[in-house]
C-alpha cells in the first residue's frame, strides 16, 4: 500500500452524512423497481447478478451501522487517502459475504428498509471523530462515510450497466466526493506536478513525477467527465479505450495514465 503522499482535502461532514443517506435512497427507490428477471441478469463484477450487487451495497452501508455498535478503536490506522489502496486484500471475502447476505434476503426490500432505518439511527448523534473498527483498518467516522460515497456511486454505476433503462440518478455531493476522492488517491500513488488531470466539475489534481508546471497551459493535460474517471479508478474501464472513445482526452508526453490505474478494484 503506497503511502498517502498528499493530506487528504476536506470534506464537510454534515453533507456527506447527507450524500450518503440521499445516494442510497437512490439506490433503494431503484432496487424496489427490479423484477425478477432483472435481479437475475448478470453484472460486469465477475459472476454476481444483479440481487448480489443489490444486496452488496446494502452491506457497503450497514458497516457503518456495525462498527458504531462495536467498541472504539484506541487510535486511528488509516488515512482517508489510504483506503482506495487498502481495499484489495478484503476483495475474495466481500465477494463470499455478498453472496451468503443475497442468499439469506429473499426480500430485498425489507434488507434496504432495515439497512436505512439503522443507519439513519447510528448516524443521528455519532460525531464525525468517532472511530471505527474496519476491517481495512480503524478509521473516523467522517473519514469512512466518504469512502461509502465511493461505494455507493460506482455500484449505482454497475447497477445502471446492468439493468437497461433503470438509470438511478446519482446525488451530486455523493458524486463530487468519489470523484473527489479518488483523484486524489492518483496524486499520492503517482506524485509530482508535471500532468494536470482535469474532472470538472468537481476536481483537478497534480501529478505524475516531471518538470512542475507554474503558469499558463499545462504541457500534459487529461480531462474527462465524473463517471468516467471513476470507471477509470476503478477499473471498469480501460485506459487505451476511454481515450479511443474520445471519453478521455489526453495532451503531451506525459498525460498515459494507463501506469497508474486502476487505483482500486
Amino acid at each position: 500500500m503506497p503511502p498517502a503522499k498528499k493530506r487528504a482535502r476536506s470534506y464537510d461532514p454534515a453533507k456527506t452524512r447527507a450524500a450518503v443517506l440521499a445516494q442510497f435512497g437512490n439506490v433503494r427507490a431503484a432496487v424496489h423497481t427490479l423484477t425478477p428477471e432483472q435481479l437475475a441478469l448478470p453484472t460486469r463484477l465477475g459472476d454476481w447478478t444483479v440481487r448480489e450487487l443489490a444486496a452488496h451495497v446494502t452491506m457497503a452501508v450497514e458497516t457503518v451501522s456495525r462498527n458504531l455498535d462495536r467498541e472504539a478503536p484506541p487510535k486511528a490506522e488509516l488515512a482517508l487517502l489510504d483506503w482506495p489502496f487498502a481495499t484489495a486484500a478484503r476483495a475474495s471475502g466481500i465477494a463470499d459475504d455478498t453472496r451468503a447476505l443475497a442468499g439469506a434476503n429473499a426480500d430485498l426490500d425489507a434488507l434496504y428498509a432495515r439497512t436505512e432505518q439503522r443507519l439513519t439511527e447510528r448516524l443521528a448523534d455519532a460525531p464525525g471523530t468517532r472511530l471505527l473498527a474496519t476491517r481495512t483498518g480503524a478509521i473516523a467516522l467522517a473519514d469512512y462515510l466518504v469512502t461509502r460515497t465511493v461505494e455507493l456511486v460506482v455500484h449505482t454505476d454497475d447497477l445502471n450497466a446492468a439493468v437497461p433503462g433503470l438509470d438511478v440518478p446519482y446525488d451530486r455531493q455523493a458524486l463530487a466526493a468519489c470523484t473527489r476522492l479518488l483523484a486524489d488517491a492518483l496524486a499520492a500513488k503517482a506524485p509530482g506536478g508535471s500532468t494536470e488531470v482535469r474532472i470538472p466539475p468537481y476536481a483537478v489534481v497534480q501529478c505524475v513525477e516531471g518538470p512542475r508546471h507554474t503558469r499558463g497551459t499545462p504541457p500534459n493535460v487529461v480531462e474527462t467527465d465524473p463517471l468516467t474517471w471513476i470507471r477509470l479508478a476503478t477499473g471498469r474501464t480501460a485506459w487505451q479505450d476511454a481515450v479511443a472513445d474520445a471519453r478521455v482526452g489526453a495532451s503531451g508526453e506525459r498525460a498515459d495514465l494507463a501506469p497508474y490505474l486502476p487505483l482500486m478494484r
